[in-house]
């Protein structure tokens, strides 16, 4: 940080326009330090800065105009974060830093789009580094690649469904059609460096789940209506996790609506900087589920941990909307993740049959630190019959996933996805236990890179399994 300000072009000093990280969070923290055995970061770095209480000090800087908004050290941290949360669940001042961790990144992804100015007035030549063709705040010029990929898969895909499942099939007929075992024999992965990012893409579905205000009905009495997220990589390549979660809540009781209209929740838009895009489909989905009947609704369902947090926190996201503010209260104040569901409600335990299997429960970030959901998984695994769960050292420290992290930060992202599987297998499970797609996608890569014969599996699909076909 050995800028100095008077070389620094106007418009890199300070935060400025919308998404501004809110000073009153910033100077909540009083740098007591406990954050710093929570976060994945330190832990592996041991680095002051590469923790929360050094990235806020960072933030502040930026806020008071002492560090420019492109010092190297600040855009690298606020790369590095894993936005895992689990700082917010350790602080006692209650420091709400996903918040002001997003803000931060959307200010970033402002300057890569304007591009930076040197002293007289030029653009930046600036090389893209080829692990940020999506999104790298790390680089700070936007070349017409990453722009290109970011209107492809951050403007198209995650906004269009149709299209998302069109290229879904495509990625499913690589699979089934012999080219990716092709491309792997061949060593064309290995010469396009692509292989590890190519172990994470996930098995593709067979049947898609499209929501086109279908009702499951429940098995019995019906007790409540509920309506589920179908989002957008849950519905093509984890679809058979969504037909586990409608098979168990219809055993409870449940009617069980998928509402028209409805899409991507926004997660990796708001993670990446995108607040904006976020904000658009967080309007998009309210709508859907507001014309479906929010109100006569018990619940909304949500069956991945990422998409959880974010729904809950829509109303933050549209606080400023006047238009939206209400109207997004009053959805979040619905939404319920699907565990935190079945375990405030009688659970159906009669009809479950006992699964004589060893398991350990691998917590998702964004459900044990964003939503503070630790107590309800565990409950349900252990309502299966003959199930044993075994727990694993530090199961709730970050996989590395972390949405789209494993693109964006890699080594870090493999480091911590080795030592999460070195923590799940020293317990000698048979099924590693999960609640959000990133983190089984991380989880299964690396297994598959150790070759080892244990399965990741979500919790309702355990559930599903134990009340039988």
């Amino acid at each position: 940080m050995s800028e100095k300000v008077a070389d620094i072009p106007i418009h890199t000093i300070g935060f400025s326009g919308a998404d501004v990280p809110d000073p009153n969070v910033i100077n909540t923290c009083v740098h007591c330090g406990l954050c710093l055995p929570t976060c994945p970061t330190y832990r592996m770095t041991g680095s002051e800065l590469a923790s929360p209480r050094g990235r806020i000090y960072l933030m502040k800087g930026v806020t008071e105009g002492r560090i420019s908004l492109t010092d190297d050290t600040f855009v690298e941290q606020m790369g590095l974060c894993l936005n895992c949360r689990a700082c917010e669940a350790a602080c006692p001042s209650g420091v709400m830093y996903g918040g002001i961790l997003e803000a931060s990144r959307a200010q970033l992804q402002r300057v890569k789009e304007q591009g930076v100015k040197d002293e007289g007035g030029r653009m930046k030549d600036e090389s893209l580094n080829p692990q940020s063709l999506i999104s790298n705040p790390q680089s700070l010029k936007m070349g017409v690649i990453e722009r290109g990929l970011r209107k492809v898969v951050f403007g198209t895909l995650f906004k269009n469904m149709a299209a998302f499942r069109t290229f879904s099939w495509t990625m499913k007929a690589y699979q089934k059609t012999g080219l990716q075992s092709l491309a792997r024999k061949l060593g064309v992965l290995d010469k396009m460096k692509m292989t590890d990012a190519e172990r994470m893409l996930p098995r593709i579905s067979d049947q898609f789940t499209v929501p086109k205000g279908q009702i499951y009905k429940a098995e019995g009495e019906r007790k409540y209506s509920v309506a589920l997220l179908s989002g957008c990589i849950m519905s093509t390549a984890f679809a058979q996790v969504h037909e586990a979660t409608i098979r168990v809540l219809n055993k409870n009781g449940c009617d069980v609506i998928l509402p028209t209209g409805q899409g991507c929740c926004g997660a990796l838009h708001v993670h990446g900087g995108d607040l904006d895009g976020g904000r658009e489909l967080a309007r998009r989905n309210i709508e859907a589920f507001e014309k479906q009947g929010l109100a006569q609704l018990d619940a909304i369902i949500v069956n991945a941990a990422g998409c959880g947090s974010t729904m809950k926190e829509y109303a933050h996201l549209l606080h400023d909307d006047p238009q939206w503010r209400s109207h997004a209260e009053a959805f979040v104040a619905k939404v319920r993740d699907v565990h935190e569901f079945l375990a405030g409600i009688e659970l159906n335990r009669q009809d479950l049959k006992p699964l004589n299997i060893k398991v350990t429960y691998q917590e998702p970030c964004h459900m044990a630190h964003a939503q503070r959901l630790t107590a309800q998984p565990r409950k349900l695994l252990k309502a299966i019959p003959q199930l044993q769960l075994v727990e694993m050292f530090e199961s709730s420290l970050c996989c590395g996933s972390a949405g789209i992290y494993n693109l964006t930060q890699p080594e870090m992202a493999a480091d911590l996805g080795a030592r999460k599987i070195e923590n799940a297998l020293a317990t000698n499970a048979q099924v590693i236990a999960t609640a959000n797609p990133g983190c089984a996608l991380q989880l299964a890569a690396e297994l598959q890179k150790r070759g080892k014969d244990v399965q990741v599996r979500y919790i309702v699909e355990l559930l599903a399994q134990s009340y039988g076909k």
